[in-house]
C-alpha cells in the first residue's frame, strides 16, 4: 500500500487535511451542513533548497504544521461560536467571528505552549534531578524521558473522559480511516472508510513517541559531551537550555524517521518499531460515526482537489 503525502488533524467538530498544495478544513455546522475552508499551501521546504534538506525540513515542517494547526483550530472555533450565537438568537451579522476572538484564541494557544514546555520539558528534568543521578547522563535521561512519556500518557488519559475531547478523538479516528481508504485506492465513502482501522503509522501521536525516545539518546550524548568538556555534569538550568536548543534536531530527525516508517511500514522490522506508536493511538483515537467520516472525507477531497466545495455542503440523509 503506497504512503501518500496526505496528513491532517482533528479540530472542533471537524477535520483538517493537508495535501502537497492545499489545506482544507471541514467542520460540521449545527444545521447539519459541512462548512469547508480551502487554502493553497506550498511548504517552505519546497521553496528553499536549504530548508528542504533532510532533518532541516523536519524541524521546519514541525513549526509550520503547528502554525497550520492553530489556524485550523481557530477556524473551527469561529464556526462553533457562530453556531452558538445563532442558537442564542443573534443575527448572522452579529454572529460573524470577531478579530478579538481570534486574538484570544492565539493568546490561549501561546499560553498553552508555554505551560506545555514547562510541564512536559522542564518538570521531568527537575524530577530527575531530585533523584540525584546527575553524574550518569544515560540514566538521567532515561528517567527524565520515562517521566515525560508517563506525564503525556496521564494527560491523554485524563482528557479522554471529557465529552468534547471524546468527539475530537472520534474525528481523529475519522481522519485516519479516510486516509487509509484513499491510500488503498478505495472510493471515498463513509461506509467503505469505516472498515479501516483508526490507527495510522504516520500519526502525530507516533511522532510524539519517536521524539521522546530519540530525545533520550540525543540528550544523553549532549550531556556526556558537556561533562567531558567541562569536567562536571550540567546543572538543571544548563540541561534545560541545552536540551531545548537541541529540540529542532530531535524534531527534525523524528520527522525523517516517521516518514521512513510510512514508506517501509510493510517491513517486519518497521512493524516492530512502530507498534508502540500504534498502541498509543488507542488513547488518542475513537471509532467515528458515519457523519464524522463524511466530514473527514469532505476535507480530504477538497485537499486533493477531487471536488471544489462552496462555503457549505449540504448533507445527504
Amino acid at each position: 500500500m503506497p504512503d501518500l503525502s496526505v496528513g491532517g488533524q482533528a479540530v472542533i467538530e471537524g477535520v483538517m487535511m493537508r495535501s502537497t498544495d492545499r489545506i482544507s478544513t471541514a467542520v460540521r455546522r449545527s444545521d447539519g451542513t459541512i462548512e469547508v475552508r480551502n487554502d493553497d499551501f506550498i511548504p517552505i521546504s519546497k521553496r528553499n533548497k536549504f530548508l528542504g534538506l533532510p532533518i532541516v525540513r523536519g524541524a521546519i515542517s514541525f513549526i509550520e504544521m503547528l502554525a497550520i494547526g492553530i489556524k485550523s483550530l481557530n477556524f473551527s472555533a469561529e464556526v462553533a461560536a457562530m453556531d452558538i450565537d445563532v442558537q442564542d438568537g443573534k443575527t448572522s451579522d452579529d454572529s460573524k467571528p470577531s478579530s478579538s476572538m481570534s486574538i484570544m484564541l492565539i493568546l490561549t494557544v501561546v499560553a498553552a505552549l508555554a505551560i506545555g514546555i514547562g510541564v512536559f520539558f522542564f518538570l521531568p528534568l527537575w524530577f530527575s534531578s531530585l533523584l540525584h543521578i546527575k553524574k550518569d547522563a544515560l540514566s538521567f535521561n532515561l528517567v527524565a524521558g520515562s517521566i515525560r512519556v508517563l506525564m503525556f500518557l496521564a494527560y491523554i488519559w485524563g482528557i479522554s473522559f471529557f465529552k468534547d475531547f471524546k468527539r475530537v478523538f472520534q474525528y481523529h479516528g475519522a481522519e485516519h480511516k479516510s486516509i487509509w481508504a484513499y491510500e488503498s485506492g478505495k472510493d471515498l465513502t463513509p461506509d467503505l472508510a469505516q472498515k479501516f482501522t483508526t490507527r495510522h503509522p504516520r500519526c502525530g501521536t507516533s511522532f510524539v513517541l519517536i521524539v521522546a525516545i530519540l530525545a533520550i539518546i540525543v540528550y544523553s550524548i549532549s550531556d556526556t559531551i558537556f561533562a567531558i568538556i567541562t569536567g562536571a555534569p550540567p546543572t538543571l538550568l544548563t540541561r534545560f537550555l541545552v536540551h531545548f536548543s537541541l529540540l529542532p534536531l530531535v524534531a527534525g530527525t523524528s520527522y525523517e524517521l516517521l516518514k521512513l516508517s510510512g514508506r517501509t511500514r510493510e517491513s517486519k522490522v518497521t512493524k516492530f518499531f512502530i507498534a508502540p506508536g500504534l498502541w498509543l493511538q488507542a488513547l488518542t483515537t475513537r471509532e467515528p460515526t458515519l457523519d464524522q467520516l463524511e466530514v473527514a472525507i469532505a476535507a480530504l477531497k477538497n485537499a486533493l482537489r477531487m471536488e471544489e466545495s462552496t462555503a457549505q455542503i449540504a448533507v445527504e440523509d
